[in-house]
């Protein structure tokens, strides 16, 4: 049973009709974009005409006026890559990061299958040189909106990889991708907020080439904690690299905010609230796929529900135990229907999308520390994190 079985649609204080939206593969096919009734309640945005990628290299014209947002764009971009996925109906152009000299390359899921609409795209790669390879998906996990591509290439360039947890809200990020297919592109800003939880709808593509998206489970919601960056960040630099001043990737574009979600993606783009999946976790995914061909998330075994601090009230205060399944890892520490979790892994818990977004991040069978309340009592339990699935 997932943890937000019974998760309830409840407006945020101040959203202002915000909502996140998947930064779709591309520009794709016609489309609009698909409502959502909650603040950051996710769905993907389809262009509505199609564009080839350019390729422009980083160009530093005076290497004596360089700054830091330079030097860390100089870096990081030959790590950096532009992906096209293409099927006989549809295509787009997303981003991804060189993980290794073996070719192996971290970019989303919704750009390896087209928002979801593929099952098996044809990729392509192109580097920061210019050079194109034919590209394998080696996995991809809905839970985490990731996925790994291989291509065989020489001299390929690993990221340097950061530590998310470091992250401060104030710090210097640096976006990296191909927005609008214009790959080498690069933007700055802040790190607006850590540890945001967000929803976004699932990128997990149908079984078969034939059936449509809204025929699978892809339309449920996926929870995911990530860094907030008032980095300029537009269609096509999902997979994209985020990355510090010491031009270390800290996350993974892969969302941005809208400001009407009834528009249609050619005119929904950056309005300063973009999101990245932090790396430490990006990191653990793609390495588990690489490994397996596919990755784990933890989950406690509950259902659960937004509790508010009143009646009339806009605001939660945590994720209320609705029922606990049992021989789940939730059931064997003890937790109880009406117990309150506030706390996971030391990550501050204030409602059921956050409870289910810190839970996925960690791997399977990881044992977390649960704070929560009980008859007006603050408890803490070890809990051993059972295996989440999509859908």
């Amino acid at each position: 049973m997932n943890e937000t079985a019974q998760v309830k649609a409840r407006k945020r204080i101040g959203a202002g009709g915000l909502m996140a939206c998947m930064l779709a593969a591309g520009l794709l096919g016609g489309g609009t974009v698909a409502g959502a009734t909650t603040f950051l309640n996710a769905s993907s945005p389809v262009a509505s005409t199609s564009q080839t990628a350019e390729f422009t290299p980083v160009i530093v014209n005076n290497p004596d006026s360089v700054n830091a947002v330079t030097a860390a764009a100089q870096k990081a971009t030959p790590s950096v890559v532009t992906i096209s996925a293409t099927t006989a109906d549809s295509g787009g152009t997303g981003s991804g990061i060189i993980l290794d000299a073996d070719g192996h390359i971290l970019t989303n899921m919704h750009v390896v299958t087209l928002d979801g609409e593929a099952a098996s795209a044809v990729i392509e790669v192109r580097t920061s040189d210019g050079s194109v390879y034919p590209g394998t998906v080696v996995g991809a996990d809905a839970l985490a909106d990731l996925a790994v591509v291989k291509i065989d290439a020489e001299g390929l360039v690993p990221a340097s990889l950061g530590d998310s947890a470091k992250v401060n809200v104030g710090d210097t990020a640096v976006a990296i991708g191909a927005p609008l297919g214009l790959s080498g592109t690069v933007t700055d800003g802040i790190v607006s907020a850590a540890n945001r939880a967000i929803e976004t709808a699932s990128s997990a593509a149908p079984s078969t080439q034939s059936r449509s998206r809204s025929a699978t489970a892809a339309q449920a919601s996926v929870s995911m904690n990530v860094i907030q960056t008032d980095a300029a960040i537009n269609p096509g630099n999902s997979g994209g690299a985020l990355v510090n001043t010491k031009g270390e990737v800290i996350g993974v574009n892969v969302a941005i905010a809208t400001a009407d979600s009834t528009s249609s993606s050619s005119s929904s783009g950056n309005i300063g609230v973009g999101f990245s999946i932090p790396i430490n976790e990006a990191s653990r995914v793609a390495q588990e796929i690489i490994a397996n061909g596919s990755a784990t998330h933890g989950q406690l075994g509950l259902s659960v529900q937004d509790m508010a601090s009143g009646p009339a009230s806009g605001f939660t205060t945590g994720a209320e135990i609705s029922a606990v399944t049992p021989g789940s890892g939730a059931a064997s520490a003890g937790l109880k229907a009406g117990d309150v979790i506030t706390g996971l892994a030391g990550r501050s818990i204030t409602d059921a999308s956050e409870l289910t977004a810190a839970a996925h991040e960690h791997a399977a069978g990881t044992t977390v520390k649960v704070t929560y309340q009980r008859g007006g009592k603050e408890l803490s339990t070890d809990v051993v994190l059972g295996s989440a699935t999509a859908g």
